[in-house]
């Protein structure tokens, strides 16, 4: 395995390897969600690249960049052990250079749900993509349902800017309790982590709504708010059933929705979500046209 920081060295590394590379982008402190993401690359490509980068453009200045957990030498050894080819390690000086004043930005996909409540996240994470993206020239990205708006901006991203690059989604992998994996989770007392769980009891009481044919938008967030008050530790920031495909919130019966909160528990802010209608509660990969 090999490990890069600077653009020179990512460029001599890159070039002996396969076209059809697979990419996870990562920002460390890597747990099973991760990992996941990288057996799924492995199984489609021949070879596999991870980047680890803590993206301060993606943080708010009253967030959480200066504590974000870190330990590349254990993300390390575990992407050994995952069987992956290289490594891309860039500092904020190649990510941004002097004089740095290139954006991208996804326009109305940005606005709900976590772009109503973290303004400007997700031109850091567009923008930081795509320069990643420009790096490592994959054939194929690996994102995880976790983060469904994320994963749904950077499909419409690909999309807009004709990039030659297939979006696979991952399921979101979960703890045994239901708690979806996050970096952040660490942050968590343990009378915290159990209050924890209630994000995915409260997703869960919403979807065995819809299965039973209780589909209406306000009843499902109803339910998932009143499940979500019955824990005195949670402190619910937004409840959304909103149309997968725009992120705008639904009125009325729904055929396919997604469901998703943010939700503090203690200082620590979780998020979650279930999609609704789609098989396997992912979003469907994006082939661009010319690579199917």
């Amino acid at each position: 395995m090999q490990v890069v920081t600077t653009l020179d060295e990512l460029r001599r590394a890159r070039a002996a390897l396969p076209a059809t590379l697979g990419f996870v982008p990562t920002m460390g402190y890597l747990h099973a969600g991760h990992l996941a993401l990288v057996d799924c690359a492995r199984r489609e490509n021949p070879a596999v690249a991870v980047s680890i980068f803590v993206n301060p453009t993606q943080f708010g200045p009253n967030e959480d960049l200066a504590r974000y957990p870190r330990d590349l030498d254990r993300d390390l050894r575990l992407l050994r052990e995952a069987g992956v080819d290289l490594v891309w390690t860039p500092t904020p000086e190649v990510m941004y250079p002097p004089g740095y004043q290139t954006w991208v930005e996804v326009s109305d996909l940005t606005r709900p749900l976590e772009g109503a409540r973290r303004p400007g996240h997700f031109r850091g994470v567009t923008t930081v993509v795509t320069k990643l993206f420009a790096g490592v020239q994959p054939r194929r990205a690996y994102f995880g349902q976790k983060d469904a708006q994320q994963a749904r901006v950077i499909q419409q991203m690909t999309r807009d800017l004709n990039l030659p690059i297939e979006i696979v989604v991952c399921p979101t992998v979960r703890e045994p309790d239901g708690l979806a994996m996050s970096s952040r989770n660490t942050y968590l007392t343990p009378e915290q982590r159990r209050a924890a769980t209630v994000l995915y009891r409260a997703l869960q009481a919403a979807q065995a709504e819809y299965d039973a044919g209780r589909r209406d938008a306000a009843h499902l967030r109803a339910t998932m708010q009143a499940v979500l008050d019955a824990e005195p530790l949670a402190r619910p920031q937004y409840v959304s059933c909103a149309d997968p495909d725009t992120l705008q919130e639904l009125d009325g019966p729904v055929d396919k929705a997604l469901l998703s909160m943010a939700v503090f528990v203690g200082e620590t802010r979780l998020i979650d979500n279930l999609l609704l209608g789609y098989p396997g509660g992912v979003y469907p990969r994006y082939v661009p046209p010319g690579l199917d």
